[in-house]
């Protein structure tokens, strides 16, 4: 059988607790939804948020609050889910593709620059692999933005000249846009098994979005039953992250013996998460998805939801981005995988060909 790409981090505790909210047979959205907003609210420092169903739900509602005018343009990178298309099309707005930087796999305030100077109103940033961008260059353009945050939950940048007990002050990824979206789909760093949470990072925009959200059918909340695996998964992120930072140490010092690269935090005051482990390919995947295979372990594309792989004609203008889409793959890389499981990954990553 082969070692699987993604496995959630679901253990005893979060089974426990998704069997209590069963037992209790209150799992629509209730007090367990008010106490993963609640827990959200402490763990990223914000105003105020609210669970819902999915992430094209929390971006309409982000999206609904700023008011844009008809006819705005929504700036995307490229390697963003292709979901996103939809939600922005829907709003009735029109959608400018960003590249990206190929060591990132991240947009660049450069880009972002060249994006309004198209046109570009509002930049929903899709934090990718984890990582990011330079967040004070791309807020000193004076764009309005949407952070997307699903794979960088618990990043953070250091403010070298602010501090807070007597260490660099840490300014946490979902608190530099005016909204944010953290995802908790299957494949998400937080999952619910499914859901978002949509946050405001400051009181004022707080108001706006609570406003909606006093006026939405229950429908669009999220019910119990996945607010209490979101739960245990907020409690668990840190360790959950020094496990996935220790394998990720070992299979980069694995991954140098070869030709082949992964993605680096590109700025020395951010610190980035890990997010599954992305291997950056000299060539083609083809040849190296075989030996993988030979040796009982998944990989798979890494930006094969992004917009750049589902709607490629609309990403002709984006070239890195493309290129991504053909030479990056996952390895597996996650709390379960285990020492033995992970030692096989290693030694796969140092013999790739």
């Amino acid at each position: 059988m082969k070692v699987p790409v993604f496995s959630s981090t679901i253990r005893r505790k979060e089974m426990d607790a998704v069997l209590s909210c069963m037992v209790s047979e209150k799992i629509g959205p209730g007090e367990l939804n008010s106490r993963l907003v609640q827990s959200v609210k402490e763990n990223f420092g914000i105003a105020g948020c609210a669970a819902v169903r999915s992430p094209a739900i929390a971006l309409k509602y982000a999206i609904k609050c700023l008011g844009l005018p008809d006819e705005s343009s929504v700036m995307l990178s490229a390697l963003s889910p292709s979901w996103q298309i939809s939600v922005i099309k829907e709003l009735g707005y029109k959608v400018i593709l960003l590249d990206v930087v190929e060591d990132t796999a991240l947009v660049s305030a450069e880009i972002v620059e060249n994006g309004m100077k198209c046109g570009g109103n509002l930049l929903i940033l899709h934090e990718t692999l984890g990582n990011l961008p330079d967040l004070d260059s791309i807020c000193a353009l004076g764009i309005q933005i949407i952070e997307d945050i699903s794979q960088s939950a618990g990043a953070y940048i250091e403010k070298l000249d602010e501090v807070e007990n007597n260490e660099p002050k840490k300014k946490y990824a979902g608190t530099f846009g005016v909204y944010s979206i953290l995802g908790l789909e299957e494949n998400d760093i937080i999952t619910a098994g499914g859901g978002a949470v949509v946050m405001a990072a400051n009181y004022r925009e707080w108001v706006v979005l609570k406003k909606y959200i006093e006026e939405a059918p229950v429908t669009d909340f999220l019910p119990d039953i996945n607010s209490a695996l979101a739960l245990v998964q907020l409690k668990e992120r840190a360790r959950n992250e020094q496990i996935r930072l220790e394998m990720k140490e070992v299979y980069v010092r694995s991954l140098m013996q070869g030709r082949h690269k992964t993605f680096v935090c590109p700025y020395e005051n951010a610190v980035c998460v890990v997010y599954s482990f992305p291997v950056l390919l000299a060539h083609g995947a083809k040849e190296v998805k075989q030996y993988v295979a030979r040796k009982n372990i998944a990989v798979a594309d890494a930006f094969e939801i992004s917009i750049a792989s589902k709607f490629e004609e609309m990403a002709a203008d984006c070239p890195v981005a493309r290129s991504l889409v053909l030479r990056c793959v996952f390895f597996p890389l996650y709390p379960r995988l285990g020492n033995t499981q992970a030692a096989k990954i290693a030694k796969v990553l140092a013999t790739l060909p």
